[in-house]
């Protein structure tokens, strides 16, 4: 018995050594085969990799979730139409306005999406997250449908999110002026901002949304974000609600905002708004097949 247990473990030794540090890895050695690639694989090659080195992942990853809070996978057919999406509205946009060159060196690398939202204890819940400057989650894939043909719906789960998120990886690459910070600077709460009073009159506080109010960065996205996700009329219905001192700190902010886009990366908040203006439509019309693997 002695001697069967020697030879165990030098079968175990050997088998320990087969796999030495030369060979082992700091990447994950979880793979796809390509014989188990879907044509949606192949889809997102030709339209994310080759194109823009952009990976968007779909399948469930430990590693890429968020352990904190219970998820589950995006469903096959709506990665897709998401997937379509972010594409047509996202993506296509920035390059319009600032050439394909602009979104190949600043867009994150990594997108990854999960069926559900993910929950807060205060009843809110997380859209989507920007990590490092590297990478977007974008979570509810699995609602898609639901919300496809309603613009509102569609920027406030989904297209805002992105931008908002696109926002934050651009100030992680070139800081705004500080100058920001300080037009309404006693009128931040943090997580205060979804709880009475800070969930109205948020405008005429000179907040674009009432999240506006929980930082100076989560300004700035909530600024560019819902600026170019809705049109000029809404924009300006705002303004009025906002009143006089209300618009006089929002108009405010935008202009640096705007400058900032124009002098950083040369964008032009306005010419990106009626692009995407103009994308958005062409979904919520059906013009576009989301559906389409070709």
């Amino acid at each position: 018995m002695k001697d069967k247990i020697q030879i165990l473990l030098l079968l175990l030794a050997l088998t320990w050594v087969s796999c030495s540090e030369e060979e082992l890895s700091s990447e994950s050695v979880i793979t796809i085969d390509q014989e188990d690639y879907t044509p949606f694989d192949y889809w997102l090659e030709r339209n994310y990799v080759a194109p823009y080195n952009i990976q968007f992942k779909y399948r469930y990853e430990d590693n890429e979730s968020d352990m904190n809070y219970y998820t589950i996978p995006a469903r096959y057919e709506a990665a897709v139409k998401l997937a379509h999406i972010v594409k047509y509205m996202c993506l296509e946009s920035y390059d319009e306005v600032g050439g394909i060159a602009f979104t190949r060196a600043y867009f994150p690398k990594l997108i990854f999406t999960i069926g559900e939202w993910e929950y807060e204890n205060n009843g809110t819940y997380i859209l989507g997250t920007a990590e490092g400057g590297k990478k977007i989650l974008l979570s509810g894939a699995n609602y898609i449908d639901q919300y496809v043909k309603d613009a509102d719906e569609l920027n406030r789960y989904y297209l805002k999110t992105i931008h908002h998120e696109f926002t934050h990886i651009m100030n992680q690459t070139v800081n705004y002026s500080a100058d920001f910070q300080l037009i309404t600077g006693s009128g931040y709460v943090a997580d205060k901002w979804s709880e009475p009073p800070y969930n109205t009159d948020f405008l005429t506080r000179g907040f674009i949304t009432a999240y506006a109010q929980h930082s100076p960065d989560e300004d700035f996205a909530e600024m560019l974000s819902t600026f170019v996700c809705n049109s000029p009329e809404r924009w300006a219905y705002w303004m009025g609600l906002a009143g006089t001192e209300g618009e006089r700190l929002i108009m405010t902010k935008f202009d640096l905002v705007n400058r900032y886009m124009n002098d950083s990366f040369g964008i032009d908040l306005v010419q990106l708004r009626n692009v995407v203006q103009r994308r958005q439509l062409d979904i919520t019309m059906g013009r576009i097949d989301l559906e389409s693997l070709e």
